[in-house]
C-alpha cells in the first residue's frame, strides 16, 4: 500500500512540475505576442504565471533556456500553419508560393514571436533542440526549390505529408552542400532557398516598418512576393 502511495506522490510531483513549466512557457508566449521579445524578462514571465520571480530558475537554468522553449512554440505554430495550408497535389512552385504567403502572414500577425524565433543567439546555442525544430522548415523549402528548379523532378516526385513538420536529428542533412540527386537537394537549391528565405525575411521586416510601402508606393506585399519568386526561381510558366 505504501508503495502505491509513494508512486502516486511521485506522479503528482511530476505532473506539478510539468504544469508549472508549461505555465511559464505559455505565459512567455502570451507576453511575447502581446508586447514583443523585449518584454520577456524572467521576472515578468514569473509574475504572469503567478509564481515567485525565482521559480523559473527551477525549470530553466538560464534565461536563454526559457526563451528557447518559448521560441520552440513559435516554430511549432508556424509548422502547423504551413501543414494546414499546404497542397501536396500542387506543383513545387505553387507550394513555395503558399509557404511564402504563410510565412509573411505569420510575420505580420506574430511580430514578437517572429522576431524571437530568428534570434541568432537562440539558434546558435542549440538550447532545448531548437534547431531540430527550425531546420526542418528550411529543409522543406530547400526540397521544394530543388524540385521547382530541376527539370522533370517537380512532375515526377512530391514531398511527403510530414515534410513541413517532421522534426528529427537527420532533418538538416537534406541541406548539405554536398548533396546529390540521390541524397537530397543540390547545392544550388540550398543557395537559392537561402537567398529566397532572406528575401522573404526582408520583405516581412521592411513591410512591417513601412519602408517598402514608402519606397514602392504599394499597399500590398503580394507583388513583391511574386517578384521575389521570379527572381529566385525564374519566371513562372504561363497558365494555359
Amino acid at each position: 500500500m505504501q508503495q502505491y502511495e509513494e508512486r502516486d506522490e511521485h506522479d503528482n510531483h511530476e505532473n506539478h512540475e510539468d504544469g508549472l513549466r508549461g505555465r511559464l512557457v505559455r505565459a512567455g508566449v502570451d507576453l511575447v505576442n502581446a508586447e514583443g521579445a523585449q518584454a520577456l524578462s524572467l521576472r515578468e514571465i514569473a509574475r504572469r504565471a503567478g509564481v515567485s520571480h525565482g521559480a523559473p530558475r527551477r525549470y530553466f537554468p538560464t534565461h536563454l533556456d526559457l526563451l528557447s522553449a518559448i521560441a520552440r512554440q513559435g516554430f511549432a505554430e508556424l509548422a502547423e500553419r504551413l501543414s494546414e495550408e499546404d497542397r501536396e497535389e500542387a506543383g513545387a512552385r505553387d507550394r513555395i508560393a503558399i509557404l511564402a504567403r504563410v510565412y509573411l502572414a505569420y510575420a505580420g500577425t506574430r511580430r514578437g514571436m517572429y522576431e524571437l524565433m530568428f534570434r541568432h543567439d537562440l539558434l546558435e546555442s542549440g538550447r532545448l533542440g531548437l534547431r531540430e525544430t527550425s531546420l526542418p522548415l528550411f529543409a522543406h523549402l530547400t526540397e521544394l526549390v530543388d524540385r521547382a528548379t530541376t527539370t522533370g523532378r517537380d512532375a515526377a516526385t512530391t514531398t511527403g505529408p510530414d515534410a513541413a513538420t517532421n522534426v528529427g536529428p537527420d532533418a538538416a542533412t537534406a541541406t548539405s552542400p554536398h548533396a546529390g540527386p540521390d541524397t537530397g537537394p543540390s547545392a544550388d537549391a540550398v543557395l537559392r532557398a537561402g537567398a529566397l528565405w532572406a528575401n522573404l525575411h526582408g520583405i516581412a521586416q521592411l513591410w512591417h516598418w513601412g519602408s517598402l510601402g514608402l519606397a514602392t508606393g504599394g499597399t500590398d506585399p503580394a507583388p513583391l512576393l511574386a517578384a521575389a519568386l521570379d527572381a529566385h526561381l525564374g519566371p513562372a510558366e504561363p497558365t494555359p
